[in-house]
């Protein structure tokens, strides 16, 4: 470890110590100073709304600023009014049966904030993906320490001068650094962690939390199917997942990754995709709704996955005519058929606009084929059928799932999001998010009267065998 991350380490530990100590102070923070915070992070993106566009766009290279505010900044605002709407409610306590055996005594369940959470951010939505899990972290009163990805650099350094105007680094501060700074990060006893990456990452996060007995809340990703069912139009399927697919160039942990298709519509598929994106796109070479591949890193990763496909056989249609140049990252959706299950295409995550068309016979093999792998983060049904769409979602697992739409379920603030197996662990996004930066602490109330002195020893006199045989039946 050379000084320079040495330092950050300690500085890391002490900045840890500073926010406990600072939450220590305040272990319950009233229901009018959460909302105060939540109003003024608010109205400081709402003001900041052009430096966020322009960082995002510094550091790709160019990103549309349709998508920073549709996919970024909106979502974010709407969390806050949601949050705020519904957070009085979310911190009553609940009151719980105490049943006869425990009668008179009164059951309750406090919402109590952990305390001090770690936050892991990536590069592809480092504002959505740092303020969301920051919103639910203040709303349920606590503190946090946000990692943003050395990816974006512009982005921290907007983001971090907005978070300064209204917290204390002992309540909420940002930290930024490699590889190593971020091992050292997740390794850190905090009292959550919510990490947003790849399964690869997620393991070891969860590998270096173990550590301290950290729980975490991992959102990772994998490959998302998007299942196009025998009675939908094709014409109409392309309409409602291209979107998801183009979105931020499908640099998105949600985007469709790959298509089941009836095989007989493959064709039609290719040409509908390709006339829509066309449509949506126009002179994509100078197009500007368009946004590029963050940079020459995973620009290169994608080219050689594509490299790697035609090499082993598969057949490549661009969506556009215009050639790609690596001068400026803009990749334009690539239409793929003819794979086989060794090329990398299939077997990790795209994260990017690379499409496979996978042709099926039968709607079984199609689900067999999603159960065959492991289970998505997301799952796309387009079928208007409802004995279909609920056959598949009866018939796999999945983190979320869109009918006829992708990636805009994650924009239901009213519903957890979340994966399953290596596609994640555990969900945040309104209340559930608040119950998972929450204790649920169940506090029992007794009285002046005792009825717990008639289980106390000496045992087998005559009320407790009466009482064992009245609640033993």
């Amino acid at each position: 470890m050379n000084m320079a991350v040495e330092q950050t380490v300690n500085s890391l530990a002490q900045l840890l110590d500073l926010q406990r100590s600072r939450y220590l102070s305040n272990p319950a923070p009233s229901y009018e100073s959460r909302v105060k915070k939540l109003t003024q992070l608010k109205l400081a993106l709402l003001d900041n709304q052009q430096a966020i566009i322009n960082a995002l766009n510094q550091d790709y290279g160019h990103r549309s600023s349709n998508d920073t505010v549709i996919s970024d900044i909106l979502p974010c605002i709407n969390n806050i009014n949601y949050t705020i709407k519904h957070l009085k409610s979310w911190m009553k306590p609940s009151r719980r049966h105490a049943g006869m055996l425990l009668s008179p005594s009164k059951v309750s369940v406090q919402y109590q904030p952990l305390g001090v959470i770690g936050i892991i951010v990536p590069w592809n939505f480092p504002i959505m993906l740092s303020m969301g899990p920051l919103v639910t972290a203040i709303a349920a009163g606590n503190s946090a320490m946000l990692k943003m990805s050395e990816f974006t650099p512009e982005t921290n350094t907007v983001l971090r001068q907005l978070l300064a105007s209204i917290f204390d680094t002992s309540e909420v501060a940002i930290v930024e650094g490699e590889a190593e700074v971020a091992a050292e990060f997740s390794s850190l006893a905090f009292d959550h962690i919510l990490f947003t990456g790849s399964t690869v990452v997620g393991r070891h996060v969860m590998r270096a939390a173990a550590n301290n007995l950290t729980p975490v809340t991992l959102e990772l990703g994998g490959k998302s199917p998007a299942i196009i069912a025998p009675d939908m139009p094709i014409e109409t399927a392309v309409e409602r997942l291209i979107f998801g697919k183009c979105l931020n160039a499908g640099q998105i942990c949600v985007a469709p990754d790959y298509i089941l298709c009836p095989a007989d519509k493959v064709s039609e598929f290719i040409e509908t995709y390709r006339a829509r994106f066309n449509k949506m796109y126009p002179d994509f070479v100078n197009n500007q709704d368009y946004g590029n591949v963050i940079n020459d890193r995973q620009f290169q990763r994608l080219l050689k996955v594509l490299d790697d496909a035609k090499a082993k056989g598969a057949k490549v249609v661009s969506a556009t005519d215009a050639p790609i140049s690596s001068n400026n990252r803009k990749l334009a959706t690539q239409l793929i058929t003819d794979t086989t299950e060794d090329m990398l295409l299939l077997q990790d995550e795209i994260f990017g606009p690379l499409l496979p068309i996978i042709a099926y016979q039968d709607i079984s093999e199609a689900i067999g084929y999603v159960n065959q792998r492991d289970r998505p983060l997301a799952l796309y049904i387009m079928s208007f059928d409802n004995k279909t769409q609920q056959h598949i979602l009866q018939q796999t697992h999945s983190g979320g799932v869109c009918i006829n739409d992708t990636v805009f379920h994650v924009a239901a603030d009213d519903a957890p999001f979340g994966g399953i197996g290596p596609s994640g662990m555990g969900h945040y996004h309104g209340k559930e998010g608040f119950l998972t930066f929450s204790h649920a602490k169940t506090v029992l109330n007794s009285g002046k009267i005792n009825t717990g002195i008639f289980v106390h020893p000496p045992y087998g006199g005559v009320i407790q065998r009466l009482l064992m045989k009245f609640f033993l039946r």
